[in-house]
């Protein structure tokens, strides 16, 4: 794995990549709301093996120095800005560009402001909302306050504890609950990486320690209050452009709704979803290697020129009625 930081007027961009750098960047990663480049690694790393992904920490995440003010926040076309910014100054060749989550939502964004710079996208349980919702959100604003007092996951973030004694003080108070409680290892602990900043300024091995965490809690909840975003509009170009999409979708509280699943279904056929049942908006951490495994085909068709046909006729080893079929004798 290899650091690395984008300069921009605001601040610095900082980022994580895997692979050869001397090749062109495939993929670029962007995070949910609350997270950072640095939990999905266990994810990323195995594909640099073979190529170059990289992922981002968005404005007020991670390492990121960019300006985080709450009150400033009004959509997550700032973030948008701010990943076209980063692709304009950091990719030779339009990429693959994947996310989950609130990532998913500004992957999509970026398709449909700036499809020249986006080669495909996959999209892990992307926060896509009803065209009613956003209606409201564009059409009504001073409405704004009211519609946000009810957004649970907000008041959630602004009571978030934000300081910690240590990072095993934080691992031990996130382990096996609440959102972390179906992650599997390494992810918490690769979250807490980069989610956790020293703030005391003592030395490293000092036995005085204050970690705060990286995402500002009233910045997380600004963040899920900013959604007068315009995913459906984006959808229309992604359609128009005829950028190849892939959303993976899990069955348990998922943010898109059916409704707006079945909608986005029927309106842009050429969308390819994919629902996995026993899972939860936590997709990445509880199942890492379907992820992997749809950035790689990806990655193999649209940057490497790979065809379906390449990979070859498969033939199943089972099949029939039995817990594992009944195999040919």
């Amino acid at each position: 794995m290899r650091r690395y930081q984008t300069e921009t007027p605001e601040g610095e961009m900082k980022a994580i990549e895997f692979g050869n750098p001397e090749m062109d960047t495939a993929a670029i990663w962007l995070h949910a709301t609350g997270f950072n480049a640095m939990t999905y690694q266990s994810i990323l790393a195995p594909l640099g093996q073979r190529t170059r992904v990289a992922a981002l920490d968005m404005r007020g995440h991670g390492r990121t120095t960019l300006p985080a003010e709450p009150k400033s926040l009004k959509s997550w076309h700032t973030y948008r800005d701010d990943v076209i910014e980063f692709l304009e100054k950091t990719v030779t060749k339009p990429v693959v560009l994947s996310g989950h989550s609130m990532g998913g939502c500004v992957a999509l964004l970026v398709a449909g402001k700036r499809p020249d710079l986006v080669k495909g996208l996959v999209l892990v349980d992307p926060v896509i909302l009803s065209k009613r919702f956003y209606f409201m959100k564009h059409a009504f604003p001073f409405l704004g306050p009211l519609m946000s007092a009810g957004n649970g996951m907000s008041r959630q973030a602004r009571k978030r504890r934000a300081e910690f004694a240590s990072p095993a003080d934080a691992k031990k108070a996130y382990k096996g609950r609440g959102a972390f409680k179906t992650w599997r290892e390494p992810f918490l602990e690769d979250y807490l990486t980069d989610g956790l900043t020293r703030t005391e300024g003592n030395e490293a091995d000092s036995d005085g320690e204050s970690w705060r965490l990286s995402c500002d809690p009233a910045w997380e909840a600004a963040t899920f209050n900013a959604q007068r975003n315009q995913p459906w509009g984006a959808l229309k170009t992604v359609r128009a452009e005829n950028i190849p999409t892939v959303i993976l979708r899990p069955t348990q509280a998922p943010v898109m709704t059916k409704r707006v699943t079945n909608l986005i279904i029927s309106k842009y056929p050429g969308i390819i979803l994919k629902e996995r049942p026993y899972t939860s908006h936590f997709h990445p951490m509880e199942v890492p290697y379907e992820v992997r495994s749809e950035l790689s085909t990806t990655i193999s068709r649209l940057i490497d020129g790979f065809s379906a046909a390449d990979e070859g006729a498969v033939r199943r080893s089972f099949h029939g009625s039995g817990e594992f079929g009944d195999f040919d004798r």
